[in-house]
């Protein structure tokens, strides 16, 4: 079964007023939609969007596996463990909050900054936080967070390539660029695919395009 969320559907947040624009494909903070908390391990995926100079003060979180793609400019991540790092296109950023962390996120460079954040429910809670950061992941490189039993699929596809979709419990596809073909139906930026029970299912790439796809076993 696949469930499509356009785009144009998800809920507006932010502060615009202070370089902020947020979309949000789960409910999130006021915007509560008791029909749509999650989709297996997946609780968020929130497209951000930061002028120069704007971001996310010092801000807690416990509980949440925390994956971040940088679509354009440079995200600045400080943590409560020590932690500095740029996070570029291409890279693959994860903090686990486990029984709790504070960080803040900002755009010091002198342009647009757009991210693509992401948060799965753990298998079990508390633990030790943790920080990851892999360099300029390869295309088709899975990319593991066990703490939630699951799998990040990056795909790059040129127009015309097609690409397997995970076989798996619970499939999240979400287009970053370009326009798919998923199963028949055309997906274009910020849409996404929340599929069960996927078998034996394929994406094609209308245009030059780039696919996240969570692979997840059952839900937390």
């Amino acid at each position: 079964m696949m469930d499509l969320r356009r785009a144009a559907e998800r809920y507006p947040g932010g502060d615009p007023t202070a370089g902020i624009e947020s979309w949000h494909a789960f409910s999130f903070g006021p915007h509560y939609d008791p029909g749509n908390l999650r989709f297996g391990a997946v609780i968020a995926c929130n497209e951000e969007r930061l002028l120069p100079g704007a971001g996310f003060d010092e801000h807690p979180h416990s509980h949440t596996e925390i994956v971040t793609w940088v679509v354009e400019g440079e995200l600045t991540h400080r943590d409560s463990a020590g932690h500095r790092t740029t996070v570029r296109p291409g890279d693959v950023q994860r903090l686990s909050s486990a029984a709790g962390v504070r960080h803040v996120e900002r755009n010091d460079g002198d342009g647009l900054l757009v991210f693509v954040q992401m948060w799965l429910a753990p298998l079990e809670p508390g633990g030790e936080p943790a920080y990851e950061i892999v360099r300029g992941i390869a295309d088709s490189t899975p990319y593991a967070v066990p703490e939630a039993g699951a799998m990040l699929h990056v795909r790059r596809l040129r127009a015309g390539e097609r690409t397997a979709i995970p076989d798996g419990a619970y499939v999240y596809v979400h287009v970053v660029r370009g326009d798919v073909d998923v199963d028949g139906e055309l997906l274009t930026p910020g849409d996404a695919a929340r599929i069960t029970d996927a078998k034996q299912l394929e994406t094609e790439a209308v245009t030059e395009a780039e696919l996240l796809m969570w692979e997840m076993a059952e839900a937390p």
